[in-house]
């Protein structure tokens, strides 16, 4: 039996938020709080809006009501809520909560703005107001393009006090990617910064925004935040507004009142980075949104009010409004970095979560997996005293990165939370919960509320073997469909089992009943019939000391029907090529048959910034073809680098 390498204390897990909830469910330990939760979601949804003191502006009466089929379930849909009501202005004038702070949004130089709760609802209403001055009204979509700003915090609150829809958009997109999002959504307005700043050099974001709008007529304001250190931006006479002089002209307009938006109204397109063709812009709303993610935070991240609550990440992907929502609903403050998180050196984000006091931080399995090659010493040294727990998603992990940050950064008393959902789930389907000892790289089990299982491909439940993940009821994250696209999502979640949400990941429960991933399974190798994940894989290779880190891909084969290429990035750029030894490390680890047919020492990984390792794209390269959209990707050039590398390999 594998063994734990976490234990909850028993005092401190009696005190955690969770603990407070499984009480008031009548639970005695999170296995049964579980179960229950599945089997009783209108009490159990209901116990949280109570325990939590989400506020309704009009009550619901109906949980939930899944009349039209399981695929378009309504929730709290007779209730009306504002976002903006329940994660600001109910805390604007609360003795304890005001004067606290709300938001610490650090610059690459260090510059630090904080915003208590009553100053991030003030600049919130002053957007407001400029907003509806400028004609924009509810249901009108609001791009925001935007570094990781106090604005882009602000920008998305206001969005949702008008009504209107917020259309979050990664900062490091190239102009195709702005312009398919803008288009699809119809978006009117678009807020923006001049520029911002990437590893020490300033990076313009009017350029790739202006490009964009060459096909996107239906533009006709954009609004451009000022940075200072940056010049002046040349700005389009009568559609372009700097960021001081919109809020100006927004004087004598109501910001204050949040529009009386029904719970099942859309606050959120939040687009998917497809491997190909249009991207998908999940749909969500002010209720059930809100009360998905204010959970999650409370009782899987335990984050409680007054913590200070950190992601890296941008709120151009899921986990920015994640970590918003999941603070500010909670009472708790954001925590947001502008630039790398490694800039300009491998300590900034220990040297931030330090200054700033993080309770709960959140940070990927490859971001942990590249900082561990850059030597303890960064991390030696920094002491995190009120760090409570590690949050992890976006990749599965592989045992020897996730127990350096548990011993390293966690020094073996916090928990890593590694939680699973997306962007169209609206938060999680997986997570483990401070109160029950962990395995390395567990993701616990079923999220609360969630009816999450393993299939195989004739829909029967699996233990101990690898199958699809799949939810078979609904919750009030869900997205309420793909923008203007109704078969696209049934089509993409609802057709391999009929009434049961397919993710598209590989997952596992072992006989101790805790789940592991094991990558997407569209990216499954199939090797002579028998599927293997990347993950599986790219474990044994970083296992190797001279590695950094890996992608593995499979490649068209005439007899197996595919073979394994995986690519790897030294420790030591200057270091011996150990390829031929990671070769028979996989074949000794996995079996002969899944023995790499090559093995490409490679400089870099092409990821995207929030730290994912683009496989699709790696694959497309070694095989010859089109990597299609690289809008998300941080260093595309790292692709002509894995072509020469194939190439110099062959000879």
């Amino acid at each position: 039996m594998e063994q734990f390498v976490w234990t909850p204390d028993p005092v401190l897990a009696a005190d955690t938020n969770v603990a407070r909830l499984m009480g008031k469910a009548g639970c005695a330990d999170i296995t049964q709080m579980r179960a229950w939760s599945a089997a009783n979601p209108k009490e159990f949804w209901d116990l949280v809006v109570d325990d939590l003191g989400i506020p309704f502006n009009t009550p619901y009466a109906t949980t939930f009501d899944d009349s039209d089929g399981i695929e378009w379930t309504r929730w709290f849909a007779d209730g009306r809520i504002n976002l903006t009501d329940v994660c600001v202005d109910r805390w604007r004038e609360d003795p304890e909560r005001s004067l606290q702070p709300a938001l610490i949004a650090e610059e690459e130089d260090g510059t630090v703005t904080s915003l208590t709760f009553a100053q991030l609802a003030l600049e919130v209403d002053r957007l407001t107001a400029a907003l509806r001055a400028d004609g924009v009204k509810p249901g009108d979509s609001v791009a925001v393009f935007m570094p990781m700003v106090s604005e882009a915090v602000i920008a998305a609150y206001a969005v949702a006090k008008v009504g209107a829809l917020y259309l979050p958009i990664f900062s490091g997109f190239a102009a195709g990617a702005i312009a398919s999002r803008i288009q699809d959504s119809d978006a009117h307005t678009v807020l923006t910064a001049a520029s911002s700043w990437r590893k020490g050099k300033p990076v313009e974001l009017l350029p790739a925004l202006n490009e964009a709008l060459l096909s996107c007529p239906m533009v006709k304001r954009v609004v451009v935040l000022e940075r200072s250190g940056f010049a002046t931006p040349q700005l389009h006479k009568e559609r372009d507004m700097l960021w001081d002089r919109f809020l100006d002209a927004g004087n004598g307009h109501d910001g204050r009142a949040a529009h009386d938006t029904a719970a099942e109204d859309p606050w959120m397109l939040a687009y998917t980075s497809g491997t190909t063709g249009k991207p998908k812009g999940a749909v969500h709303v002010h209720g059930g949104f809100t009360v998905k993610i204010a959970s999650e935070a409370a009782y899987a991240l335990d984050v409680k009010a007054g913590d200070h609550f950190q992601w890296i990440t941008d709120m151009g992907w899921i986990m920015g409004p994640f970590t918003m929502i999941g603070a500010h609903a909670n009472g708790a403050a954001m925590v947001m970095l502008e630039g790398s998180p490694d800039y300009p050196t491998p300590s900034r984000v220990w040297e931030t979560a330090e200054r700033h006091d993080v309770a709960v931080l959140g940070i990927s399995p490859t971001l942990i997996r590249a900082l561990k090659a850059k030597g303890d010493e960064w991390v030696d040294g920094h002491k995190f005293p009120n760090l409570r727990i590690l949050g992890s998603t976006g990749e599965p992990w592989n045992p020897e990165p996730y127990i350096w940050l548990s011993d390293k950064v966690g020094g073996g008393r916090v928990p890593i939370i590694n939680i699973s959902g997306g962007t169209e789930v609206g938060a999680c389907f997986l997570s483990p919960y401070p109160v029950e000892p962990l395995k390395a790289c567990t993701l616990g089990g079923a999220c609360l509320g969630m009816d999450v299982d393993v299939f195989d491909p004739e829909g029967n439940p699996l233990r101990g073997k690898v199958g699809e993940l799949v939810c078979k009821s609904p919750w009030p994250g869900m997205t309420r469909g793909v923008w203007g696209d109704r078969e696209r999502y049934l089509e993409s979640y609802w057709t391999m089992y009929p009434g049961v949400w397919r993710h598209g990941d590989w997952a596992m429960v072992d006989t101790d009943g805790q789940w592991f991933l094991y990558g997407r399974s569209d990216e499954a190798i199939n090797v002579a019939g028998k599927r293997l994940g990347p993950s599986e894989v790219e474990s044994v290779l970083v296992s190797d000391p001279a590695v950094a880190e890996a992608a593995t891909v499979g490649v068209p084969h005439e007899t197996k029907g595919e073979a394994v290429w995986c690519f790897w990035v030294p420790v030591d750029p200057d270091g011996e090529d150990v390829s031929p030894r990671l070769r028979e490390l996989v074949a000794a680890e996995l079996g002969r048959p899944f023995a790499p047919s090559r093995v490409v020492r490679v400089p870099a990984l092409p990821k995207t910034r929030s730290a994912k390792i683009l496989r699709r794209a790696v694959r497309a390269v070694a095989i010859g073809e089109d990597p299609g959209d690289l809008s998300s990707a941080e260093n595309p050039e790292s692709l002509d680098a894995i072509a020469k590398a194939i190439a110099a390999s062959e000879l």
